[in-house]
């Protein structure tokens, strides 16, 4: 299993924490919006004598509303065609191994969220990486670039959508191109759609939403992001094709149920307004704007603007970003301050890539990301000049 590369700089962090440097994080998509007291008391005031297991595909009352929040997004499935996961990571998980033997094969678009690795791991899979650009903003890359990573073990593509780590927000366009290529090579499409509700320019396609390819299409989705409630570990698994269905069933029934206080959690979510999001959406605007003006001014930095999620990717004027994010725990601070930034190289499949690019996570309230901001300029060049000397 590989080591995340999200992670790995923790315990230089937590060093610099016991001198008492303060650490902005940016280093990791831990929201700091506040959970909907909603979901808390749902838990809090929950009236039972034994927690039991669920049904194996998670509670029916809960697929029965997750239907009803689906439908509001365009999504037509009935509760029988979801599976309650252990978060949006176990079915990933899932997908992999109900749709893939060892040895096969998946395409994905890098830079791509790196667990994916341990995920294709853990079922004997092989990534095929194709490379995304950051002077395109990282669009899906032409179709030609897809058809000369097919090869006879080639099983599926993946997705984010919008994407983790680049925040890039696919186009119906490129839905269709996609949708084209899963067609003439009969593969399946994993869609990880965390981030649905977090689309500032344009609008959000599912790969539910493509037609004629009903039984191509598997989702993976979560509550995690959408309603700050990472620690609950409750996601689905959604699709139309039975066959599907029918193999994740003996991989949920192994692991018995989903988390049964978490269930609750997500189905009182279910009683949120409409209007939800978009305080929460609005927010999480401001705090990209304000993330990427502050980069694009330092010089010698560059950030595209993403269209979704709440991640950013920078191209940072130096040659080692994995060191200079070790350093900047290790041996720099300014007003007591420093800053944690997560190393591209890390959501590359292609060794060599991304080694000048960092992702930064907009989790942090306004004031906090200028602060970090400053941090940051004073930081590069303090490491222009130790390098230079």
């Amino acid at each position: 299993m590989p080591a995340s590369p999200i992670r790995k700089l923790v315990p230089y962090a937590e060093a610099a924490k016991k001198r008492g440097t303060r650490v902005y994080h940016l280093n990791i998509g831990q929201p700091d919006i506040e959970t909907p007291k909603l979901l808390l008391d749902a838990v809090r005031h929950s009236d039972f004598k034994v927690l039991e297991y669920s049904h194996s595909a998670g509670n029916e009352s809960y697929r029965r509303k997750l239907t009803e929040y689906y439908g509001k997004a365009g999504i037509d499935v009935n509760h029988n065609q979801i599976i309650v996961t252990t978060g949006g990571s176990e079915a990933i998980l899932f997908g992999f191994m109900a749709c893939l033997d060892p040895g096969d094969e998946v395409i994905i678009p890098e830079p791509f969220y790196a667990n994916y690795n341990g995920f294709a791991v853990e079922a004997g899979v092989t990534v095929k990486p194709i490379t995304s650009v950051i002077e395109t903003g990282f669009a899906l890359p032409p179709i030609d670039e897809f058809e000369k990573a097919i090869t006879p073990r080639t099983k599926a593509i993946v997705i984010c959508n919008p994407n983790n780590p680049t925040g890039y927000l696919y186009s119906r366009g490129e839905m269709e191109t996609l949708k084209k290529i899963v067609l003439q090579h009969n593969l399946f499409l994993f869609s990880d759609e965390a981030y649905r509700e977090f689309c500032y320019e344009g609008e959000h396609i599912s790969a539910m939403h493509l037609s004629g390819v009903e039984e191509n299409v598997v989702l993976m989705d979560t509550i995690s992001k959408r309603y700050s409630a990472c620690g609950a570990r409750i996601g689905a698994l959604v699709t139309r094709n039975q066959s599907v269905l029918d193999t994740v069933m003996k991989f949920a029934q192994a692991r018995l149920s989903p988390p049964g206080l978490a269930q609750i959690a997500g189905e009182a979510a279910m009683g949120l307004p409409d209007n939800y999001f978009d305080t929460t959406k609005a927010e999480y605007r401001l705090r990209r704007d304000t993330l990427v003006s502050r980069l694009n001014a330092i010089p010698g930095v560059y950030c595209p603007n993403p269209g979704g999620a709440f991640y950013a990717m920078a191209k940072l004027p130096l040659e080692d970003a994995d060191a200079f994010c070790q350093w900047l725990l290790e041996t720099f601070s300014y007003k007591g301050s420093t800053l944690m930034l997560a190393p591209a190289s890390g959501f590359y499949g292609t060794e060599g890539l991304g080694r000048n690019e960092v992702r930064l996570a907009y989790v942090l309230n306004s004031e906090a990301i200028h602060s970090a901001m400053d941090c940051l300029e004073k930081a590069l060049e303090a490491y222009k000049m130790e390098q230079a000397s």
